[in-house]
């Protein structure tokens, strides 16, 4: 399979569907993570986002692109809508994570907007939930039990965020898949809200019976 996770800024995406990418990383699949901005509005420069956004891509064995927009200005039209579409085709994807649209950072909401239109053709688009997200109400849930402290890695990549500046709360990310599994009926899950999932199950053959006809009792 091949997965494509859109996010604004860096860490965006490893908070809100890292355990799944691992899941994906670890069935094999190709995983092309695209982030629109460099994050510099941040505490930090960019420097230091741009690598640390660079470790967690090598832990999930990712292709990493960059939207090349201004943290906080990610625009709304057809140059980020292009931005998506262009992940869309280097990618190939056939799930599509992204931000939800209700939410109150502007960056997510026009990301969440530019990917949905550039994934319109796309069999499968989940919406991940993000810290600021509002009115979330998952529908969709991926187990990650054994998932949890590998995902916290990720998070911890972006070292500015986590250890220097202590915006991203490691503890509330694991409280978080602890209710999400509790609502699933599991132990640990993440969430998603479903866009559209097309679900393409096996098909089993069947035995078809063979009658005699020189037999009666089949007749009967």
């Amino acid at each position: 399979m091949k997965v494509l996770a859109v996010g604004a800024h860096p860490d965006d995406i490893e908070i809100g569907c890292g355990a799944t990418l691992l899941r994906h990383r670890d069935a094999g699949h190709e995983i092309t993570l695209l982030v629109m901005t460099q994050g510099e509005q941040g505490p930090q420069d960019f420097r230091p986002r741009v690598s640390e956004q660079q470790d967690a891509a090598d832990i999930l064995g990712a292709r990493l692109l960059w939207g090349g927009f201004e943290d906080g200005l990610v625009p709304t039209g057809l140059e980020a809508i292009n931005a998506v579409q262009n992940a869309m085709a280097v990618s190939q994807a056939e799930v599509v994570y992204c931000h939800a649209p209700e939410d109150t950072h502007q960056d997510h909401r026009a990301t969440a907007a530019a990917t949905l239109a550039a994934s319109r053709r796309a069999p499968r688009v989940l919406f991940y939930e993000s810290p600021t997200s509002r009115g979330f109400e998952p529908n969709f849930f991926i187990p990650c039990d054994g998932l949890i402290e590998p995902k916290l890695d990720l998070i911890r990549a972006h070292m500015s965020q986590v250890l220097k500046n202590g915006l991203v709360d490691l503890e509330a990310s694991e409280a978080q898949a602890r209710y999400r599994g509790f609502q699933s009926r599991g132990r640990n899950a993440e969430g998603f809200m479903v866009h559209r999932f097309s679900w393409d199950l096996p098909m089993i053959p069947t035995q078809e019976r063979v009658v005699d006809l020189t037999n009666q009792e089949e007749l009967a």
